[in-house]
């Protein structure tokens, strides 16, 4: 039986979702409790990687288990968490079809971008600092020509294996919560730094270091050399993950 678990976490003391040699992971401990409550190895896939530092409201991740009944499933969740550190949490499980992929078949992935303007100590390390003035209406604006889809090569990191740089957005924009300033973003997928670059360059173009004109010729580059910089990854926040078969 294949099942789906929903996960959140924060990724302060982790290099990321994916397992790595010599690195500590989410997935790493994910597999390490699920070995100790099912006794026996388990592999997971998640829905994305998720680079170093970076937190997840709702991340999905795929396993194959024999032993767990439908009627234990709560218990199942109680006793998972018991075993996974402070900063990773298990919110629910969902069983699906065999065929199921927890990275493949998801139809929408959405991110927010945490800027605070001013010093918040208890966003410390959860969010970026940023007091510059900012025009956010031109911010708003460029934002809308991400829409659609694109070849979103100048916002992907360098050298990263993918058979193609298009991403379809169908939803990009700021919002400002008392002193927070929020970029949510949602699109059918992701490339890597993708969201921390589009992010960065949108603060250039809000400090009037990029005109409107400068923003659109370095989309349609696809040179991440000319975009600016990549905001740092303890803003960024996996907020929501789509699938066909789950309800909300």
């Amino acid at each position: 039986m294949r099942y789906f678990l929903e996960l959140s976490f924060l990724g302060t003391n982790y290099h990321g979702w994916q397992r790595q040699q010599n690195a500590h992971t989410v997935q790493q401990e994910l597999e390490n409790a699920l070995k100790i409550l099912l006794k026996t190895e388990t592999e997971t896939t998640g829905c994305g990687r998720t680079d170093t530092g970076v937190h997840a409201r709702k991340f999905f991740a795929h396993f194959d288990s024999q032993t767990i009944q439908p009627s234990s499933h709560s218990t199942f969740i109680y006793h998972l968490n018991s075993l996974l550190p402070k900063d990773i949490s298990v919110i629910n499980i969902h069983p699906v079809k065999d065929a199921a992929h927890a990275r493949f078949d998801a139809t929408s992935r959405t991110y927010e971008y945490i800027i605070v303007r001013r010093k918040d100590s208890l966003l410390q390390g959860l969010s970026f600092q940023f007091e510059y003035p900012l025009n956010i209406e031109r911010m708003n604006r460029l934002a809308q020509v991400f829409i659609g889809k694109h070849d979103f090569a100048s916002f992907s990191k360098s050298r990263t294996q993918v058979k193609t740089t298009i991403c379809n957005v169908t939803e990009a924009a700021w919002k400002e919560e008392e002193h927070q300033l929020i970029f949510r973003i949602t699109a059918d997928r992701f490339l890597r730094n993708m969201v921390r670059a589009i992010v960065g360059t949108l603060l250039e173009a809000g400090e009037g270091k990029l005109s409107e004109d400068d923003f659109k010729e370095i989309f349609a580059s696809k040179n991440r050399s000319e975009a600016g910089m990549s905001v740092p990854a303890c803003g960024l926040y996996l907020c929501d993950v789509r699938y066909p078969y789950i309800k909300e």
